[in-house]
C-alpha cells in the first residue's frame, strides 16, 4: 500500500491549506487513517485522525477548532482542511494508516511521503 500525500504550501500567518491523502489500495471499514507533522530533530506527532468506516474523528488538542479531517469514501481518499495557521504549524505532514485508532506513530504502518507547510508570520 503506497500513500501519496499533496497539498502543502507556503500561507500567511491566519490563511488557510488542504491537504490531500490518496492511498494506492482499498481502504477498509476497520482501518484508521491520520495526519501526523514533523520538524526537524522532534519526533512525528499526531494531529487528526479518521475511523474510515464511522468517520468518527480525533484531534490533538493544539490543533483542535482550526483544522478538519475528512474522508471520501467513495474516491477513497481522505483530507485535511487547515484554517487559521499559525506559524507553529509549520511540517512536514505525513498521512498515514493503521488497523485501529491511535495518536502514536509507531502504531500505524503505512505511511506517505509528507508534503511540506510552512507558514510567515
Amino acid at each position: 500500500v503506497q500513500l501519496q500525500a499533496s497539498g502543502g504550501g507556503l500561507v500567511q500567518t491566519g490563511g488557510s491549506l488542504r491537504l490531500s491523502c490518496a492511498p494506492s489500495g482499498r481502504t477498509y471499514s476497520s482501518h484508521v487513517m491520520g495526519w501526523f507533522r514533523q520538524v526537524p530533530g522532534k519526533e512525528r506527532d499526531f494531529v487528526a485522525a479518521i475511523r474510515w468506516g464511522t468517520g468518527m474523528t480525533y484531534y490533538a488538542n493544539s490543533v483542535k477548532g482550526r483544522f478538519t479531517i475528512s474522508r471520501d469514501s467513495a474516491e477513497n481518499k481522505m483530507y485535511l482542511q487547515m484554517n487559521s495557521l499559525k506559524p507553529d504549524d509549520s511540517a512536514v505532514y505525513y498521512c498515514a494508516r493503521a488497523r485501529g485508532y491511535s495518536t502514536i506513530w509507531r502504531e500505524y504502518d503505512y505511511w506517505g511521503q509528507g508534503t511540506l507547510v510552512t507558514v510567515s508570520s
